[in-house]
């Protein structure tokens, strides 16, 4: 084996130095990243202090007479993440088609059509939650068109590309029983796709719900603006009480989501790789 890929056992002498280079300079980086930041042991030593003690006056948790506000407001901004996300992914479905090569064969419009998408996708959702702030107003209309925004442009990417990785025969074979191009789409490349669109769909609703607490902060409607009121005000009873209600919240939204996407995908949650 040694004598048959000599290169398998022993790399060249260039390649080692190329490869120890790069972990050199990878480490070089972080160690001056860190000097230049300031970053001091002795500092985070004394960080975790003042975090234990942020711990110990968070104990027990306690809404006081709250918890019914603090409920709404998770309800609300449930719905923020749902509508967000919902009317992100209605939008991107046909900007996706434009983006997919195998459906647009336009090489412009398709390189257009992805940059646009790049444009959107690289700005956070945090940034596009002032943006709307200063458009629509304070409150949870803002903080769905910041979801819908930001998701727009991660949906038409994730769309595009589970549409070109489809098959071709079934468009082949729509097109040729008399089909049209909308018909290839919709019974050759649709069914083919929908599982796995629904599946991302699924993911990013969770993934929103925790977006929608922290553009909350913000004013941008939800929990997150409770969350900031009580933390300036040092109620860290109260603060340890919503935190744990989000971590609750968004681990069901994730068990449910999972199941349902094992059952879109055609397995079931039992199952084995």
């Amino acid at each position: 084996m040694r004598r048959r890929y000599p290169q398998a056992f022993r790399a060249p002498v260039v390649e080692r130095c190329l490869s120890l280079a790069i972990v050199v300079g990878g480490a070089a980086l972080a160690i001056y990243t860190l000097w230049r930041f300031g970053f001091s042991p002795a500092k985070f030593v004394d960080g975790l202090d003042k975090l234990g003690i942020v711990v110990v006056l968070m104990m027990p948790p306690d809404p006081g007479s709250q918890l019914w506000h603090y409920a709404s407001a998770l309800a609300e901004t449930l719905a923020i993440a749902f509508l967000g996300t919902l009317g992100a992914a209605i939008l991107a479905l046909p900007m996706s088609m434009l983006a997919a090569k195998n459906v647009v064969a336009n090489r412009i419009l398709h390189f257009a059509s992805r940059r646009f998408l790049d444009t959107i996708r690289g700005v956070d959702t945090l940034i596009w939650a002032l943006i709307w702030i200063n458009v629509v107003g304070l409150g949870p209309f803002a903080g769905i068109l910041a979801i819908m925004t930001s998701d727009f442009g991660s949906f038409g990417k994730l769309f595009s590309e589970a549409i070109e990785a489809s098959d071709r025969k079934p468009v082949d074979g729509v097109l040729s029983a008399g089909g049209s191009e909308v018909h290839s789409f919709r019974f050759g490349i649709l069914p083919q796709v929908m599982p796995v669109l629904m599946s991302q769909v699924l993911y990013y609703f969770e993934s929103n719900t925790r977006s929608a607490t922290i553009i909350g902060i913000v004013g941008a409607g939800g929990i997150g603006l409770y969350l900031a009121n009580e933390i300036a005000q040092a109620e860290w009873q109260r603060v340890a009480f919503i935190i744990l209600m989000i971590l609750v919240t968004v681990s069901v939204i994730d068990w449910v989501s999972s199941r349902l996407r094992l059952a879109m995908i055609g397995r079931r949650a039992g199952a084995t790789a």
